[in-house]
């Protein structure tokens, strides 16, 4: 289940699989998918099924059903490193999509610019909507609210007894807003929000804001 939130005056559809929804621009917003990871701990002897990257080409299918959005931003890392057999299991998907699809280049994006463009998906250094603007690495800039990914952001929630667990989060600052990573095997970063930070954690399915 998804939660709405008002964030710099505009309103922002937090997904559970780490997207976002901006509805004013109707825009999906999607950071660190890193496709064909999964199939780089496999060659590294690691037990990955094979069927992985499948599950991550469902959930962006079902997210584009869900809001029906016109367009699709990717925030960096898409591809985990250079073309490899999934490049081709993508380059599929991207032939039955209608919606302006476009990638803010990542550090893990070392696949050239004109092999994106080729098969229909623009490519950025960074989008401006206004005083929003949107990047890989998270930046600061004086008058700007930045939406960026990278960080794969977590909290580490504490139990009652010695048991604690981490899960990822949304993490909302006065100068920008940083999404979970939306791939499945790319591990977090544990964060240390600040008073006035606002924290959406990702469990069971839901996003709950911490109180």
């Amino acid at each position: 289940m998804s939660t709405q939130a008002s964030i710099y005056g505009q309103r922002f559809e937090l997904d559970p699989t780490g997207a976002v929804y901006w509805v004013e621009q109707d825009v999906l917003l999607i950071a660190d998918v890193h496709l064909g990871k999964s199939a780089h701990f496999r060659k590294n002897g690691m037990a990955v099924p094979a069927t992985a990257d499948d599950k991550e080409y469902d959930k962006l299918t079902n997210l584009i059903h869900k809001y029906k959005a016109s367009r699709l931003w990717f925030l960096g890392d898409l591809f985990h490193s250079y073309q490899n057999a999934e490049w081709h299991f993508f380059e599929q998907w991207m032939r039955y999509q209608t919606a302006d699809i476009a990638l803010i280049m990542g550090n893990h994006d070392v696949i050239s610019k004109k092999e994106f463009n080729r098969i229909g998906l623009k490519t950025y250094e960074a989008i401006r909507m206004d005083a929003i603007f949107l990047t890989h690495h998270p930046e600061i800039k004086q008058g700007f609210f930045n939406i960026a990914g990278h960080i794969h952001p977590s909290v580490k929630l504490q139990g009652t007894g010695k048991q604690s667990m981490k899960l990822p989060c949304f993490h909302v600052c006065e100068t920008g807003m940083v999404l979970p990573a939306f791939g499945d095997f790319t591990g977090t970063y544990t964060i240390q929000p600040k008073k006035g930070d606002r924290v959406f954690v990702v469990a069971d399915n839901e996003v709950i804001e911490m109180r």
